[in-house]
């Protein structure tokens, strides 16, 4: 098991642009990967859009993504990656 925390920076939050854009990034990985929203205790499956954009994630939450399997560090690295870069939004 591999975890990172960081803060949702979009403007506008993980609306279905950028939640499309996390889950298809998320589904090229073999590990389980969840997304969770720490600050209401929310936990989904990040290859799940329907998942994802169900916890309403808006700018300034803070996340932790984790994954568990054989790319586990490789696949939390590059969501949390893709998130602090806002997207190519910011």
């Amino acid at each position: 098991m591999y975890s990172k925390e960081t803060i949702i920076v979009n403007k506008t939050g993980l609306h279905a642009r950028p939640a499309s854009e996390f889950t298809k990034q998320a589904t090229g990985f073999q590990s389980d990967i969840t997304i969770a929203n720490l600050d209401s205790g929310k936990e989904g499956n990040a290859k799940s859009i329907i998942a994802v954009m169900a916890m309403a994630l808006s700018k300034d939450t803070k996340i932790a993504v984790r994954a568990d399997g054989e790319d586990e560090q490789a696949a939390v690295d590059a969501l949390i990656a893709l998130i602090d870069g806002g997207f190519g939004e910011i």
